[in-house]
């Protein structure tokens, strides 16, 4: 069960933007994120929600979109996602929460795709410029972006090639190919 939900959670960055996600549906991602490990169980991360159309294109302005795919600015309007949560780091409480947030977010989005969603961490963030924007606290510091909606676009695991390449891609179809490390690649064996 918890492979199907690994499996299905892709980063996904074309959405049904009419689809939308409500707070309480946010609230209920977020309490699966303050339920998970935190370093020395500080708890330091804190979160802005966002299922608003008019607070959604802020957050959008100040987002990069899928490096890998050159030329291509982000999903469109009416592709764009329905929801955004901000992961912040409140540096009151501790100064060091990337892993936090890494463990934060999965299992945010691993509880979207099992409500029937799906989202993309964002790391491309133009900060202090969002800060200013959303009026947000000088003490919390802006981790990531996670976007969240219904896809609107299939992506595939695909095997890493002899080649080596890793980076991600989109077919002719719109179809958007992940390669992937094979496990026994990625395991070390010691003699």
């Amino acid at each position: 069960m918890i492979r199907d939900l690994i499996t299905k959670n892709r980063s996904y960055r074309r959405f049904y933007q009419n689809e939308e996600i409500k707070a309480e549906t946010l609230r209920e991602l977020v309490d699966l994120a303050r339920l998970s490990a935190s370093a020395a169980n500080k708890q330091p991360l804190k979160y802005i929600l966002s299922c608003e159309p008019k607070r959604n294109a802020i957050v959008f302005k100040h987002l990069a979109w899928a490096g890998y795919l050159k030329g291509w600015g982000g999903p469109i309007e009416g592709e764009r996602p329905a929801a955004y949560i901000i992961v912040l780091g409140d540096t009151k409480i501790s100064k060091a929460f990337d892993w936090d947030a890494g463990i934060a977010a999965q299992n945010i989005l691993l509880g979207a795709v099992e409500k029937g969603f799906g989202g993309c961490i964002v790391a491309s963030i133009q900060k202090e410029n969002l800060r200013k924007v959303l009026n947000i606290p000088a003490h919390l510091e802006i981790v990531l972006v996670l976007a969240l909606g219904k896809p609107k676009e299939k992506v595939v695991i695909e095997k890493v090639g002899e080649d080596g390449k890793i980076e991600y891609w989109r077919d002719k179809d719109g179809v958007h190919h992940v390669p992937k490390r094979s496990l026994n690649e990625i395991i070390v064996e010691l003699p």
